[in-house]
């Protein structure tokens, strides 16, 4: 599509074959932004029809006839350029396309790396992990890493998911995993489960505890009060139905009863979490905890007011050696965050054992022994 705006035409974009994932996702983003294009097949009939505005067939690319009828269709339709996912066509393509018609370009890039960017990216990760490690000044002695593959694998599969976690703290997260005594990982704020995958994977890896994610799922709890009213504004666009059902299925493919939440604002969730140390839901059975917390993740309302109730409300349950992250403690719409985090360093200072910002958290370790 990129040549075709270059050029300054808006001529349709021919998708073939039509009816794969990457093209009915292609097709979707033509329509966000506009862009004519014809569906095609090689198939007598393709399901994927009645989702395109217009469509023609083609044989297969086999077929003696593929390239007249191909060379047909861009007359016909006026085509711009060609989007196709697949290998072996968009090969193909690339060499013949010069005969058929020399003004029509492929608007996509060769399909593989595409498709493996992802994990290229996420084993680039790892191995900079590997060669650059994080050194932390902890009071507990460090565990063996995972393996070069494991952290790849976290990156790939924690970037699959849509949300904010960006790789930084993915980095840093993995490490404080090293270094983390027994316990539960609770996460306050978990909206789509990016985080929330991170870490309860990091807990099993290492033998931590189960994961217990609290989020009232709540526009009216969405409120911050940001300054300039920013992110706030963005609420009506959100559906927090949606975003609960994309938690569970984010989650849920990784839970072996160790992972569960709870559908309640914060302070709430301290209350039950407290006296019944379980989680119940339809989508994950009945998850037991242990009353202690190794790893507590605030990330929820970023109002001074909310994160101060956060941290009273939770930090009790904290254990020696245990670690709290205060997410967004570098935040472009407000200080809650940060306010909140300095004050609980300089109020426990002498409890501290580390204390450190990457990506844009705060990442405190309660000293492993109480003096």
């Amino acid at each position: 599509m990129n040549n075709l705006l270059q050029a300054g035409t808006l001529k349709p974009t021919l998708i073939f074959p039509a009816g794969m994932p990457r093209s009915l996702e292609y097709l979707e983003k033509c329509k966000r932004e506009g862009q004519s294009v014809i569906g095609s097949s090689s198939l007598a009939y393709d399901v994927s029809r009645e989702k395109y505005p217009a469509w023609t067939y083609l044989p297969y690319i086999t077929d003696p006839e593929f390239n007249n009828s191909l060379k047909n269709v861009i007359e016909e339709f006026d085509i711009g350029g060609i989007y196709t996912p697949n290998p072996v066509a968009w090969s193909y393509l690339n060499r013949v396309l010069k005969n058929i018609n020399a003004d029509i370009l492929l608007v996509n890039e060769w399909p593989v790396t595409d498709e493996l960017s992802g994990y290229r990216a996420a084993t680039s990760h790892a191995r900079q992990m590997f060669d650059q490690p994080l050194s932390l000044a902890s009071s507990l002695p460090a565990k063996a890493s995972i393996s070069q593959l494991e952290i790849a694998t976290l990156f790939r599969h924690g970037n699959v998911i849509p949300g904010m976690c960006d790789d930084e703290k993915i980095s840093a997260l993995c490490e404080i995993a090293r270094y983390s005594t027994k316990g539960d990982v609770v996460e306050i704020g978990s909206w789509w489960g990016k985080s929330a995958f991170i870490l309860a994977r990091l807990s099993r890896c290492y033998g931590i505890g189960k994961t217990l994610c609290v989020d009232p799922w709540s526009s009216e709890h969405a409120v911050q009060n940001d300054e300039g009213g920013l992110v706030d504004s963005c609420i009506p666009n959100y559906d927090c139905e949606e975003a609960l059902r994309v938690f569970e299925m984010n989650l849920l493919p990784y839970s072996a009863n160790d992972i569960n939440y709870l559908r309640m604002p914060s302070t709430a969730g301290a209350k039950h979490y407290g006296k019944y140390k379980n989680a119940t839901t339809e989508s994950f059975g009945s998850t037991d905890y242990s009353g202690k917390i190794a790893i507590l993740h605030i990330d929820g309302n970023h109002s001074y007011e909310a994160a101060k109730a956060d941290i009273e409300t939770w930090s009790s349950y904290v254990v020696p050696g245990g670690w709290i992250v205060i997410d967004d403690y570098v935040w472009p719409y407000g200080n809650g965050p940060k306010r909140v985090g300095d004050e609980y360093l300089a109020e426990n200072l002498s409890r501290i054992s580390a204390a450190f910002v990457m990506g844009t958290a705060l990442f405190l370790q309660l000293e492993a022994l109480v003096r």
